[in-house]
């Protein structure tokens, strides 16, 4: 059993003050020109689901794509590199969109992404990341909507994982020690 951390109740009430946060920046939003979420897969996907549902319920026109991205591997040390495993469908030029991750630790997958969908000609990339760990920062990014600070300790729960185990539980705990 892993340390709670963030417990659910607490998720769902900053998830809703995301979307509340997001809609104070989104003005000229329509449904034919709706926000883009991308929704980095596959730690992010449940924070993306909760999160659209929450834009939603402040009438902010959203669309969903999804990005596959490795650098983990199987285990709770990054490799280093960042690769594209799922590319998006969505072409992305002249768009308003909101990277959507579950943590901002070194920087690289965020500042890879938002670096790949400028070069693909979005209009505006903004960044937002469910869990930050700052102390963890190789490259200098910073979100632009954050759900929690934690500690420098690996994290499951909320749709992350470690070897494809807790992603399922509804709060932020932490990694049981690797067998």
């Amino acid at each position: 059993m892993s340390e709670v951390i963030v417990s659910a109740e607490d998720v769902a009430a900053r998830v809703s003050a995301i979307a509340a946060e997001i809609k104070s920046v989104s003005a000229g939003l329509t449904p034919k020109n709706p926000l883009l979420l991308v929704c980095i897969l596959r730690g992010a996907f449940v924070f993306s689901a909760d999160l659209i549902r929450a834009l939603e319920a402040e009438s902010v026109p959203t669309e969903i794509d999804f990005l596959g991205l490795s650098s983990y591997g199987e285990g709770q040390e990054s490799l280093g590199r960042v690769r594209v495993t799922l590319d998006l469908d969505t072409d992305v030029r002249g768009r308003d969109i909101i990277i959507v991750d579950d943590i901002l630790d070194s920087g690289r997958t965020l500042s890879f992404v938002q670096t790949l969908l400028v070069s693909r000609g979005a209009k505006r990339v903004r960044t937002c990341v469910f869990l930050d760990k700052p102390e963890r920062r190789e490259v200098k990014v910073k979100a632009d909507f954050t759900g929690f600070q934690v500690p420098d300790v690996f994290v499951v729960g909320y749709g992350m994982d470690v070897a494809g185990l807790g992603r399922g539980l509804p709060y932020i705990g932490t990694a049981p020690d690797a067998e």
